[in-house]
Formats: C-alpha cells, sequence, structure tokens
C-alpha cells in the first residue's frame, strides 16, 4: 500500500477541473436544464425522487409520461392517487409514489403551487429529505448546497482516500462535501459529481485515465481505488415466503384487489395471496386456506421470485377456473390484455405472467 497524497486537494482546484471536465462532458438528460439555462424545481424534484434506487435508463419513460400527463405540481396535486400509482407501476419503492403525490397537493394548496424558498420548508414535506431538498437548493435555485448521493459518496472516498468503511463514513465524507460546495455553479457542480461517479469514478473499473482528478487523488495514488468505498458486512437478507392465488374466469379475466394503503406496496394492486412468512417462521401448513374463492386450485410448476430491498421472496403461485358470476369482496375482474393499465408492481406482473405461461392454452394469453 503506498503512502498518503502529499499534495493537498485544495477546494478551488477541485471545483475548476471538475466543472472543466462537466462542460465537455455532462450527460444530455431530459430533465436537466440546457447549458446557461436553470431546471424548474418541478423537474428537479420529480426526477430526483424517481431516480432513488432506479436507474436513468429506467425512469427516463416514466419521466416522460409523468410530464405529458401532469405537467406542473398543480396537476399532479390534482390527480387521484390511483392514476398516480398506476402511472408508476413498475418502478418499484412505490411509497415514493405516494409522497410525491401528497407533497405536490400540500405545495399546490398551501404554496401557491411553488416550491418553499428554504431548504429547512423543504425538509417538512412529504418524501423530501436532506438529499432532495440540497439537490433541490442547486440545481433549481442556484444556491450553494451539500449534495450527496451514492455517487458523491464514491467520488470523495476515493479523492480522499476515506478507508472508514460505509455507512460509518458518511460524516465523514460530508464534511468534504461541505469544504468543496462551491457559491458559483452550484447546480452544474452537483450534477458534475454525480455523472462523474456514474461514467469515471464507477463502482467497479473506474476510468481513472480519464478522471480529472486524477493527478491528486489519493485513493489512486495508493492503489485502493477498486477497494473504496470500502463497506461495512451486511447481513444476508432474510427469505419470506407465501403463496400467491390466479383466479381466471372463462374469458380470460384476472381477478384483483387493492392492497392496504400502509406497508409494503401500499395502495398498489396484487393478485390475492397468503402472508409471507420469514424464513424463520414455520411453513404454512394450508396455504390455499388463504384463497380468495373456492375452486380447483393447482400449483403451477415453479416459484416466483422478487428481491425486495431488505428481503427476497418466494412465491408458491395456484391457478384456478373459475364461473362468471364470482366476484368476491373487495376484488375485481380486469382482462388480461387490460392488466398495463392497472397500478401493478413488478411483482404481481411476475406473477400473472408466471401463471399465464405455465397454464393449457398460454399461447393465446398476454398481459397487456
Amino acid at each position: 500500500m503506498g503512502k498518503r497524497c502529499l499534495v493537498p486537494i485544495k477546494p478551488a482546484w477541485v471545483v475548476q477541473r471538475l466543472l472543466r471536465w462537466y462542460d465537455a462532458h455532462a450527460r444530455d438528460l431530459p430533465w436537466r436544464a440546457a447549458p446557461g439555462a436553470r431546471a424548474g424545481p418541478y423537474r428537479v424534484w420529480l426526477s430526483e425522487i424517481m431516480l432513488q434506487q432506479t436507474t436513468i435508463k429506467a425512469v427516463t419513460p416514466y419521466y416522460a409520461r409523468f410530464l405529458a400527463r401532469w405537467p406542473d405540481i398543480e396537476a399532479l396535486g390534482a390527480a387521484h392517487l390511483d392514476d398516480v400509482l398506476k402511472a408508476w407501476a413498475g418502478l418499484g419503492y412505490y411509497a415514493r409514489a405516494r409522497n410525491l403525490h401528497a407533497c405536490a397537493r400540500i405545495i399546490a394548496s398551501s404554496h401557491g403551487g411553488r416550491f418553499p424558498d428554504s431548504e429547512h420548508q423543504r425538509l417538512t414535506l412529504p418524501g423530501i429529505g436532506p438529499y432532495t431538498a440540497a439537490a433541490i437548493a442547486a440545481i433549481a435555485f442556484d444556491r450553494r448546497a451539500v449534495v450527496v448521493d451514492g455517487n458523491v459518496e464514491r467520488v470523495l472516498a476515493r479523492l480522499f482516500a476515506v478507508e472508514n468503511p460505509l455507512p460509518r463514513a458518511k460524516k465523514e465524507l460530508r464534511a468534504h462535501a461541505e469544504r468543496l460546495a462551491p457559491e458559483h455553479r452550484p447546480g452544474d457542480f452537483a450534477q458534475a459529481m454525480m455523472d462523474l461517479g456514474a461514467t469515471i469514478c464507477t463502482a467497479r473499473a473506474p476510468s481513472c485515465g480519464r478522471c480529472p482528478f486524477a493527478p491528486r487523488c489519493a485513493g489512486l495514488k495508493m492503489g485502493l481505488q477498486d477497494a473504496l468505498p470500502a463497506k461495512a458486512y451486511r447481513k444476508p437478507k432474510p427469505v419470506r415466503r407465501g403463496a400467491a392465488f390466479v383466479a381466471m374466469r372463462a374469458d380470460d379475466a384476472i381477478l384483483l384487489r387493492k392492497r392496504p394503503v400502509e406497508g409494503l406496496l401500499g395502495g398498489m394492486t396484487e393478485v390475492p395471496g397468503s402472508p409471507w412468512r420469514d424464513n424463520k417462521s414455520e411453513a404454512d401448513p394450508d396455504p390455499l386456506s388463504h384463497a380468495p374463492l373456492s375452486g380447483a386450485w393447482v400449483p403451477v410448476p415453479g416459484v416466483v421470485r422478487h428481491t425486495f430491498s431488505h428481503f427476497h421472496l418466494e412465491l408458491a403461485v395456484f391457478r384456478a377456473r373459475v364461473g362468471d358470476d364470482i366476484k368476491p369482496e373487495r376484488c375485481w375482474w380486469t382482462p388480461v390484455n387490460e392488466l398495463g393499465a392497472q397500478a401493478l408492481p413488478s411483482v404481481m406482473r411476475k406473477i400473472v405472467a408466471h401463471a399465464l405461461e405455465n397454464s393449457p392454452g398460454s399461447r393465446n394469453q398476454k398481459m397487456g
């Protein structure tokens, strides 16, 4: 292991090098303003909420559809939550959609459709934490703010050779970010740090030869660029198991219901199912006792697997054909080719697809 960098890393040098690089290599993203212009807070906020825990590739079409349907915060605040959840379906982390809608309603009703001027006020709004409040301040309002996301943490950990593992290193990394945050072009600086982490200072195989910080990067000089940021040991995610029930009528309509507003996947549409038991619980002795209606339930071969942020899920799927006149309480029927209009999260789409692919006559059954 080499010695620590003896050349001091001055904030002015970092800012100058990074902005020069950004002016030449900034990514062209749909929520960004043209060079020299400033993005509106609604666009910044919407994109930042969508990008939490999600890739740009996944977010881009959702962002475009949201803007087309709800072009400003008043329109979003006036929307029905079910419509927002339907538009969000498939993007994951659904509490974001509920908070997005709640925040829009508050801003539209209590702030005249304008984002609060102070960062402190923004932090009182649903779904807006320190990072999002700072990003809005810097990018939309051109104010100095300390904007630190995962990409920025990685850049800083390598630039200053911060060997303390995450999450313990967060305080130290934020102190470095506070020292670097400029008064001039704060929004460009924040976006430049994100771009550098996403395209050059990547989690694996960073392109150090193209990095504007390479001449003074302490992590690079010590040969630690691939090892930083260090991460504390995490326990393996637990596994939860349950059953899902795909009931189909003769016309191939599928039985659906709405999940409780509170909790995981709150307010989204689901295929009826059993509770999800963790791997420490005894196996459910009678999963069919959770079926939404009586019928000739047939187990579908295989299981559906899905990973959430804090656990893995394995679901046994059961399928049944039922009569046209059956409709359990709080449920409704939706034709297979219209499922795309429902607020079905990804795990529910997997369940339906699994049932259809393994059903007699499945060649004629496709999800809309």
